[in-house]
C-alpha cells in the first residue's frame, strides 16, 4: 500500500505505530514507504548520520523480538530480509526525515508526529477510563457494604418481630375471672 501526503491520515500511519522495549515505534520498512524511498537509501542515511540517531531514537530488533512480531503480521514478503528491521521512535522518524531531506519525507513527517500525538491522547484517556472505572468499582464496594449493613438490619427487625414475647391476650367474650 503506497502513502502519499494527501492520502496518508495520521490514524492509518497510528495502525502501523506499536509497542516495542516500553516504545512505541514504526518499522523502518513503514517508514520508508511513508516517506517514498528505498528501504535501502532510509537505511543507508541513518548509517551515514548514525550521531544523529542515539538508541532512543532508532535501534534493530533482536530475534526473539522479530519472532513476536512476526506473529503480528499475517503476511510476509517473499524471501523475507536478511538483516533484523529496525525500530525508529517518533525522535527519530523525524530525524530521517531530517536526513532524507525529500519533499515527500518532510511533508509526511508531519503526519508521523500527528498520529504519535494520537496515540500519546488515546493512551491517555484510556489512563483517565481506567481512573475512572477504579473509583466506581471503590464506590460499588462501599456501597455494597452499605447496602449488606441496611440488610443486616432489616434481618434484625425481622427476626426481632418473629421472635417478640406477646403477653397471652385475653380471650374474646365474656370471662368469669
Amino acid at each position: 500500500m503506497g502513502f502519499s501526503p494527501r492520502s496518508a491520515p495520521s490514524v492509518e500511519i497510528a495502525t502501523r505505530i506499536f509497542t516495542l522495549r516500553g516504545l512505541r515505534v514504526l518499522l523502518d520498512t513503514d517508514l520508508a514507504e511513508l516517506y517514498g524511498v528505498e528501504l535501502k537509501r532510509l537505511n543507508e542515511q541513518v548509517k551515514r548520520n548514525r550521531s544523529r540517531f542515539p538508541v532512543d531514537f532508532v535501534f534493530s530488533i533482536k530475534i526473539k523480538e522479530l519472532r513476536h512480531l512476526k506473529s503480528h503480521f499475517a503476511t510476509s514478503r517473499w524471501g523475507g530480509r536478511r538483516t533484523p528491521p529496525v525500530a525508529f521512535t517518533e525522535h527519530g522518524a523525524i530525524m530521517a526525515a531530517m536526513v532524507l531531506n525529500s519533499q515527500q519525507a518532510i511533508e509526511m513527517s508531519v503526519y508521523v508526529v500527528r498520529a504519535f500525538v494520537k496515540l500519546r491522547q488515546v493512551l491517555a484517556s484510556n489512563a483517565d477510563l481506567a481512573r475512572k472505572l477504579e473509583a466506581l468499582e471503590r464506590s460499588v464496594a462501599a456501597l455494597d457494604t452499605n447496602t449488606r449493613q441496611q440488610f443486616a438490619d432489616v434481618y434484625r427487625a425481622i427476626r426481632a418481630l418473629m421472635t417478640s414475647t406477646t403477653t397471652p391476650s385475653r380471650p374474646i367474650g365474656f370471662t368469669a375471672e
